[in-house]
């Protein structure tokens, strides 16, 4: 004969067993619930994240302890240990946090964000599990979902695809997860009402329009602009630069706009050729490309065509990551990145640490700065 297996829970039958578990135990862990209760993590914190709300329980660091005060009397705890304990009354220890952190490159861009956040992390003792991911919701949600499951990271830090199809069912994924977190470079909204996600992010608007009134501010009436497709940065430095040539009165008259592919594909000599043509016959004079590669491959293209840079077209690129290493050196606009890792941590580490479920979202933005060299002199 076959004995059937017991009925699930109802969410609200397994809510008022987590309150139980507490109870007696004092503190539970994320992952011993999941593996007791036979649900998975993302259900316990959503569970934990919905009782806290309540007033019911605290969450702490990978789990929860029972709420102080009347809420944990009228479940009958009595008085609340000055810390949590065991079953058998040792002193719970409490863990150190550990942070999950998804970037798409581990090569380009994002290495000095990654040293911001180790920085921070390593000064308050906490510990980044770092996972790198391919400008692709699949594969970001793949490596956040690993992370996620483990029941082991207390936030997670992250640069999600936020356009598109898959990337709004990614952000709606992460919003559902229950780990706190906080998008770095990248701001999402989420809900009915749209509300924000946290975030810290360079204002990369201001940069480019800066890079603008630089070249305005040396004699330059027609400032094109070059942006590449993959990159989600390009519409904030698109929007940047145009608001600074309207503001300024600059010439866009036939003046380059281009939105194209990058250096790494086979269409980029084309592309490129035709950006300089461009140049020629509107009388461009100044450039602002986005990023390194495509301005130091723009460089080289200009010298097989004998147009001195700055002499005939001057450059200012953004992201400054090789852009002291052409030839001649560019002038780029540095988005900042270390202090863009060093504000994330902290904005989630002060997340984790208040454990307030009312507490308003906080969105930081930081300004990019000009490094000025040969190629706009």
């Amino acid at each position: 004969m076959t004995v059937p297996d017991p009925p699930t829970p109802l969410p609200d039958e397994r809510r008022a067993q987590v309150v139980e578990l507490l109870r007696r135990r004092g503190v539970v862990r994320v992952n011993e619930l999941a593996s007791e209760l036979d649900v998975s993590v993302i259900t316990i914190r959503r569970d934990i994240a919905l009782l806290s709300s309540q007033g019911l329980i605290r969450r702490v660091r990978g789990g929860a302890v029972l709420q102080s005060g009347p809420v944990a009397e009228a479940l009958g705890s009595g008085e609340p240990e000055e810390a949590p304990r065991t079953a058998d009354g040792a002193d719970v220890e409490e863990p150190r946090l550990t942070i999950g952190m998804v970037v798409p490159s581990l090569n380009y861009y994002w290495p000095d964000v990654i040293r911001g956040v180790r920085e921070a992390a390593a000064a308050s003792g906490a510990r980044i599990v770092l996972r790198g991911a391919t400008y692709r919701a699949a594969d970001e949600r793949r490596q956040l979902a690993r992370l996620v499951e483990t029941g082991e990271v207390d936030g997670l830090l992250v640069a999600p695809t936020t356009t598109g199809d898959d990337g709004e069912e990614l952000v709606r994924w992460l919003q559902g997860t229950g780990v706190p977190v906080v998008l770095i470079e990248r701001a999402a909204e989420v809900g009915d009402y749209r509300e924000a996600m946290e975030s810290v992010v360079s204002d990369h608007a201001f940069g480019a329009a800066m890079a603008v009134r630089h070249l305005a501010a040396l004699g330059h009436r027609r400032v094109g602009l070059i942006t590449t497709r993959q990159s989600p940065t390009s519409v904030h430095v698109r929007r940047g630069w145009r608001q600074a040539c309207d503001e300024l009165g600059l010439l866009l008259d036939a003046v380059p706009d281009v939105n194209t592919v990058d250096q790494r594909d086979p269409g980029w000599p084309e592309a490129l050729d035709a950006v300089l043509d461009a140049c020629v016959s509107s009388r461009t004079t100044a450039l602002l490309v986005h990023s390194d590669p495509e301005a130091i491959s723009l460089v080289e293209r200009c010298r097989e065509r004998g147009i001195q840079v700055p002499g005939d077209l001057a450059l200012v690129t953004y992201d400054d990551e090789v852009a002291e290493l052409c030839d001649p050196p560019l002038t780029a606009v540095r988005p900042p990145k270390a202090a863009i890792g060093r504000a994330a941590f902290a904005m989630l580490a002060a997340r984790l640490a208040d454990g307030d479920p009312e507490r308003p979202a906080h969105r930081v933005i930081i300004e990019p700065r000009l490094i000025v060299r040969f190629s706009s002199s």
